[in-house]
């Protein structure tokens, strides 16, 4: 049996879904060798949705305890008006229901002020209560960004940390 709380699963920027959004590009990241999602400047609210990939399993307490989430992104040019996070466990929807959306707890660190600052910034949203991932279940974390318009910011990765069992 494999009980490791240290599981960590790398999400890449181009999982990344952007909405309504013309001035977001894949670019080469500021460090040789990484890539990331650029927001050129321009006046506007940036919403990302990150999907949180990791193993889930049939049998409750089995497969991976979601403890947090990691996000990596760096503020250009002028800070952000405002930051918004929002981690969602969507139960699929069978046959002919729909999926259901529940909004999880979580705290944030650094503080919401110091996470607008022209800076790289590694956002952790620690889940206030972990559950374990059954396979009709999947997570989506979205940032809400509201961008002035001198702002630019680079949208590096997501990690997510939890607990795996099998």
């Amino acid at each position: 049996m494999i009980h490791n709380i240290h599981f960590a699963q790398y999400v890449p920027p181009t999982s990344f879904h952007t909405l309504a959004v013309t001035n977001i590009t894949l670019a080469a990241g500021a460090v040789a060798g990484t890539i990331c999602q650029h927001k050129a400047a321009a006046a506007e609210t940036l919403t990302i949705s990150i999907p949180i990939e990791m193993p889930s399993n049939s049998i409750a307490l089995n497969g991976a305890k979601l403890a947090s989430i990691e996000i990596d992104y760096q503020v250009l040019i002028a800070a952000l008006t405002s930051l918004t996070p929002v981690v969602n466990l969507v139960t699929r929807g069978i046959e002919s229901a729909v999926a259901t959306v529940a909004a999880q707890t979580f705290t944030q660190s650094p503080t919401l002020a110091n996470s607008l600052t022209v800076d790289k910034h590694k956002l952790v949203l620690t889940i206030t209560t972990p559950f374990w991932m059954l396979n009709t279940q999947y997570v989506i974390c979205q940032l809400t960004a509201v961008c002035p318009g001198t702002t630019t910011l680079d949208l590096l990765a997501a990690v997510a940390n939890f607990t795996f069992r099998a």
